[in-house]
């Protein structure tokens, strides 16, 4: 929770600088970037991230990375702070809360599709479609698969589901005969 708490901070600190210049999107590109240079390469990570060697030590490591990267100083310096911070083990949660207020400020919203089969390009391009108009958003879609679902589709966008899988419906035909209705 804590970790939480943080990460989203450091992130409204970059996006707000962000703003101000207007570079809050390629900051974004940036971080995703190096987020997954790290997700790749964890034992850099380990390493840049580990407080049990010298800062010095740690900071030659990112500088080395820094310099043949084409981040932007803002970028290059956040990641600087988030060393002396010894806050950059939790890049990843960073980035993903900076994605989520790029994604707030650009009206979008991001939907979970889970189907039993995989979803054909033209039903999630309508699925996309009909979303927008519902949240009045432009509307990025993460499919997932669930074989236990056997039919329907379950949508979850933020706090809003939208469950019309054969198995709920089943759960819920099953607990009508038990209630005898």
């Amino acid at each position: 929770m804590i970790g939480s708490k943080v990460s989203k901070r450091y992130a409204k600190a970059l996006l707000s600088l962000g703003q101000e210049d207007g570079n809050f999107e390629k900051y974004g590109s940036d971080l995703q970037d190096f987020s997954r240079f790290c997700e790749d390469h964890k034992e850099v990570l380990g390493v840049i991230a580990n407080q049990i060697f010298p800062v010095e030590d740690r900071r030659k490591i990112l500088q080395t990375l820094l310099e043949k990267s084409t981040y932007s100083d803002v970028v290059k310096n956040f990641l600087n702070l988030l060393l002396d911070k010894n806050r950059i083990g939790i890049i990843h949660q960073i980035t993903d809360h900076y994605e989520r207020l790029m994604d707030d400020i650009s009206n979008i919203a991001r939907a979970e599709i889970v189907t039993p089969r995989p979803l054909r390009e033209d039903a999630q391009n309508k699925l996309e479609k009909v979303l927008g108009d519902l949240t009045s958003k432009t509307i990025k879609i993460e499919v997932q698969e669930d074989e236990s679902l056997i039919g329907g589709i379950v949508v979850k966008i933020g706090d809003l589901v939208l469950d019309g899988s054969v198995k709920t419906q089943l759960e819920g035909f099953n607990e009508s005969l038990k209630r005898g209705e």
